[in-house]
Parts: structure tokens; sequence; C-alpha cells
């Protein structure tokens, strides 16, 4: 097969906004008796930038440095600084195109069923087509303002589809919520590049990687920049603490979620801090806190999915948590690198695939589980946990899918995720000092993911069913109204589900022979390792054997409780009855926001200052003017006699005057 040209790349983000044109100036306006139509565009064109993503991996595959070099070409032109448009196709942007586009087909594919029926059926297809776009234009961007501009496309496709039913007061203010809050972590990216470019001179990202390398970008400088940018990726992947968006964006359609939970909105963040990595390797205090705030962000959002009781909202803190764990691999293994002293180019990028080997596996599982919690919704018209039960006998495709997620997202062996999530901790297990504890933080957020996934599994599918009629009233999905009949859901939406089962199992084993490693530049094994741990009491005091061991712990005790009913779960929460209060409350982070920070310091504090600056400052000053010209005119008014002999004996006084200065100054 011959090498992909450069068109063929393009067409991977083009089919997407043709699709996205199309449906909203053709099909929307002319043929919307016709919706489904959407649906097959959208589809045909995802497919299709699928194959080509396909292509481009394989391009890449067989290039010696795994990089496929395009022109660029010129774009903007201010005073004499050139900004070029153009495309950097390397190993994190052909991953990053194979996960896009295959999630978003998948859940494209599951829509069909889920969103039958709804009115803006077509506007959803075309929103969707938009956002799929510019997550793949972001990953494509060969420059800082490419990047910045999907960026912000990204932001606004997410504010469009979780508010997607903006007739519910509850999905109009949640994404107003995610838009105000994910700005703040934008300021800081673009301070940081704006503050990157002015020191530089150069937006280019290959040009940035070289001279940060190479040192020729001081220190202090990289320091800066990079917290700019990890900013910016905090407020995407929804770090502490700027999390606060994100649970509550469960209010769009469920396969909105899937997409932003998977591949596209949240992933951005860390994709992004992978893209400019070696700006981070040239500063260890960057990566100390990109390290910290990831291993933090992974136990505190797993506390609050232990007592949710909503699946979407587990699987949202479950998000939360495991973009902590990807932000605490890519800082350890550039800490780590940064400790060896001799960091280059190519050992920068390679540190990328601990991070970004786990946002591979763990986009196929938490899709996989987002698409069986809509499925659960379709059947039982509501997201309650409690009002569930007993669904396994009903809905035996989705249970078993859900399940595999489940133990997939566990980190049990042999699935996706046990293979990313332990090369995670082994990088932080090899940390030194005080930060080896970032260790103990993930192994303790191992646990707490196994249990609370199992939790859900439990308490949605074992038992006996709790709803009946009434579940249909709590649900917050477009298919809950009327008597509730259990029933599984149609092929169009299991069959996507099934792929993505097969990911869920899968996946991690392109990383058994190192696979994953080599292809962003490695030339060591770390995939079989893992195994060989489980037996052997050798490399990394047995990091593999303890978080397996951890992990079933971990199911063991939500089997005991919600399973087995040995442990009563309302005794333990009458045990833990301040944990869980302050679990349950989030930690009263949406309180000190919106009642602290948005009231009393915004709208009391700083805002009525800007409004007495506005009222008596620049009003005072507008209306002081005009005032003195009104006053200026009564005064002046008052020389108006209307007698012609006066105008005379003054304009020939001045006349007199101005011969008289004349002279004078002559």
């Amino acid at each position: 097969m011959a090498e992909i040209p450069e068109y063929a790349v393009w067409l991977i983000f083009l089919l997407p906004v043709f699709s996205f044109a199309f449906i909203s100036f053709v099909i929307r306006p002319f043929f919307n008796k016709k919706a489904e139509l959407a649906g097959y565009l959208t589809i045909a064109c995802i497919a299709t930038s699928l194959l080509f993503a396909l292509w481009t991996l394989y391009s890449v595959l067989q290039t010696h440095e795994h990089q496929l070099d395009f022109h660029a070409h010129e774009w903007l032109v201010v005073g004499s600084h050139q900004i070029s448009l153009g495309i950097m196709v390397d190993s994190l942007t052909a991953i990053m195109l194979l996960v896009v586009s295959f999630c978003s087909l998948m859940i494209q594919i599951y829509s069909q069923g889920y969103m039958h029926g709804d009115p803006g059926y077509c506007r959803y297809y075309a929103a969707m087509s938009l956002f799929t776009a510019s997550m793949l234009g972001l990953v494509m961007a060969g420059n800082l303002i490419q990047l910045y501009v999907f960026w912000e496309l990204v932001g606004l496709c997410s504010y469009l589809l979780i508010g997607f039913w903006f007739h519910r007061p509850s999905a109009a203010a949640a994404a107003k919520k995610a838009f105000l809050v994910t700005r703040l972590g934008d300021f800081g990216l673009l301070a940081g590049l704006l503050y990157l470019y002015f020191k530089t001179g150069t937006v280019d990202i290959g040009e940035l990687h070289t001279m940060a390398i190479a040192g020729g970008i001081a220190a202090s400088t990289l320091t800066l920049a990079a917290i700019g940018i990890f900013a910016g990726a905090v407020g995407k992947s929804a770090q502490f603490p700027l999390h606060v968006w994100l649970p509550d964006a469960m209010e769009g359609p469920t396969p909105v979620s899937a997409l932003i939970h998977s591949s596209t909105m949240v992933t951005a963040g860390v994709f992004l801090v992978a893209r400019t990595f070696p700006i981070f390797v040239g500063s260890e205090t960057a990566l100390t806190v990109v390290a910290c705030i990831g291993g933090f962000t992974a136990i505190f959002a797993a506390s609050m999915a232990l007592v949710a009781t909503d699946i979407k909202r587990v699987l949202a803190y479950c998000t939360v948590s495991q973009l902590g764990y990807m932000m605490l691999g890519l800082g350890a293994a550039g800490l780590v690198l940064a400790e060896e002293g001799h960091a280059t180019l190519e050992l920068a990028k390679v540190a990328t695939a601990v991070g970004i080997f786990h946002l591979f596996t763990h986009a196929f599982s938490k899709a996989l589980l987002f698409l069986g919690s809509g499925s659960v919704n379709h059947a039982t018209g509501t997201f309650d946990m409690r009002l569930m039960g007993g669904l396994r006998k009903h809905m035996p495709w989705t249970y078993l899918t859900f399940l595999v997620g489940s133990i997939c997202i566990a980190g049990v062996w042999p699935l996706a995720c046990f293979w990313s999530k332990d090369e995670i901790l082994v990088k932080a297990f090899e940390l030194s000092d005080a930060r080896v504890i970032l260790f103990y933080l993930g192994l303790i957020t191992a646990f707490m993911t196994a249990f609370y996934m199992f939790r859900a599994v439990f308490m949605t599918f074992h038992g006996e069913y709790r709803g009946g009629a009434s579940a249909a009233g709590h649900g917050h999905g477009s298919h809950g109204h009327g008597d509730v009949h259990l029933h599984e859901s149609p092929p169009v939406m299991i069959a996507p589900m099934l792929l993505l089962f097969c990911l869920a199992i899968g996946a991690g084993l392109v990383n058994v022979t190192g696979w994953f490693d080599r292809f962003f530049g490695g030339h060591h094994v770390v995939g079989w390792d893992h195994l060989v741990r489980i037996f052997t009491a050798s490399e990394n005091n047995n990091v593999a054997l303890i978080s397996s061991i951890v992990a079933l712990a971990a199911i063991g005790l939500a089997y005991a409780i919600y399973k087995a009913k040995r442990i009563s779960a309302e005794s333990m929460g009458r045990t833990f009855r301040p944990l869980y209060t302050v679990f349950y409350r989030k930690y009263w982070m949406d309180e000190l926001y919106e009642r602290i920070f948005v009231v009393r310091v915004l709208l009391n504090g700083l805002f009525r200052v800007f409004q007495a600056f506005d009222t008596y400052i620049v009003d005072g000053l507008v209306n002081g003017v005009a005032g003195g010209t009104v006053m200026a005119g009564r005064l002046i008014r008052n020389a108006e006699t209307g007698r012609l002999q006066t105008y005379a004996l003054v304009m020939f006084a001045g006349i007199l005057i101005i011969i008289g200065l004349v002279y004078w100054l002559t």
C-alpha cells in the first residue's frame, strides 16, 4: 500500500465538516421529514474518515521515524510574521485519529436507535459531525494557533450538545456551567501560548519541540508556558479544581456523554499535554504539578463515585478519575526522564506513551459503558440505580458488555486497561523521594474504581427489579414515558456495543510485545513483564500483582455488600456518615463556587466595583461632558439678542482685536 497523500489526511477532517454543512443547510431545511438521512450521511462520512485514519496509521508505521512530513501552506501574514496552515502527523496523531474516528463511528451508529423519534434528530447529527471534525482538526494541528482554534470549537460543540435539550432548565444550566468553567482554563492556555510565542517568535509545534529540548528556551519561560498550557488541560479534562462541570454535563443525550468521555472533549486536555510534552520535560516544576494534580484528581473523583446513585454520574466521576490517572502517567514519566538527566526529543515522545496508552484503552471501555447506561435508560426510563435491579435477565447483551467494560476499567488481567493502568503505576513507583506517594494514591484509586464499578453492576443488573412504572418519571433521558416494559435494546444499539466490547477485551494486547511503546519511539518490551511480575517477586515490587489483588479485593467487597448482602450498605452508610455526607455533597465544591466565588466574590464584590466604576467614572465622565456642554450653551444663549447692530459691533470689535494682535506679534 502506498503512503497516504496529504489530501487524504485532510479528508479525515473535512468529511465530517461536509456532513455538518450538508445536514445544516440542505437536509434540515429541505428534507426534515426524512431526518434519518442525517444519520446515514454522518455515519458514511465518519466511516470514510476511519478508513483514511487506518491508512494514516499504516503509513506512519512504514516510516523510520514514525512521522509523515507534509508541506505547510501560508495562512496569515501579520507584518513580518507568517503563520502557516499545516498538519502534524506522527505516532500521537495517528493513534488519536484512530480513537476519535472509531469511537465516533460506533456512537453515531448507536445514536440511530437511541435518538430515534427525537425532534432534534438533524440538529443532533449536525452537531455531532462538527464535534468529531473539531477534535480531528485539533489532533492534526501543526501549530499552536491552529490548535487553539479547534480547541475552542471543541468547547463550543460540547456546549451545544450538553444543552441539546435546551428546553430543560437543568440542561441549559449544565451547558452554561461547562462553557464558563472551561473558559477559566482556556484563559490560562491562551496566556501560555502567547507568552511562548513572544519569547520564541514561532507557533510551529515541531520547532518549539526542538527548541525546548535543545535548551533554546529559558527554563523559566518553559515553566510559565507549561503551567499555562496545563491550565487549559485542567479545564477541558476536568481536573481538580475545574472538575465541577463534567458530572452536570450528563444532562445531554447519553451518546454525547459517550463521545465526550471517550475521545473528544475531556481527552483533548490529555492530548494537549502529550502534544506539548517536550516543553514540560524542560521544567521539573511543571511536571510535578501535572503529576500531583493528576494523582489527587484520581482519588478525589473516585471518592465521589462511591456514593453516586445516577449511573451516568458514576461513569462521569470514573472518567475524571481515569483522566487523573493519565495526567499522573504523563507527569511521572516526565519526572523519571528528568531524573535520568538525558532527555532527548525522541525520549520525550516515548514518555508520552504511558499516558496515551491509557487514553487508548480507556476510550473503548468508557464508550462501551456509557452506551450500556443509555441502553439501560432506553429500557427503564431512568438513570437512577436505586430504581433498577435484575436487568441481566431482561437485557443479557447489555449486561454482558457492561460487565466486561466494568472489569476492564477495574484493571483486571488480561483486559485492556490492566496493561495501561499498571504502566502508570510502575512509573509512579519509580519516582524518588516524597513523590512516590503518588503511587499509593494510584493504588488506592484502583481499589475504589473496582469497588464503585461493581457496585454499579450489582445495583443495576442483579437482584430484583426495584423500579416498575414509577421509574419512568425519574429519568432525564428522552425515552422514559408511560409504563416501563423491560426489554433489550434494538440491534442498531447492541452491534456497536459488541464491537467496543471486543476492543475493551483485546486493545491492551497491542502492547504485550511492546508495540505501542515502540510505535512512539521506544526500544524496550513492556508488555509481558506485567505477566511475569504476577508470578515472580522481582521487578518494581510486584506492582502488577499488588494492583490485581487490590482490584479483586474491591470486587469481592462490592459483591459482599450489594450482591450477597453479607454486609449492610445502610449500616455502613450510618457508620461512615460524615464521610458519606462529604462525598455525596461533592465536598461542597459547587456551593463554594456558586455561593462564595460567583455570588460573593464576583456578583457582590468584583462586579459591584465594576458597576461603580461604570456608573461614577465612565458614565460620570460622559454625563459630565454632556452637562458642561448644556451649561455652556445656556451661557452663550444669553449673548444671542437678535439685534443686528449688536452683532456688527461685536464683529467690528473682533476685527480690531485681530489686527491689534497681528501688529503686536509682528
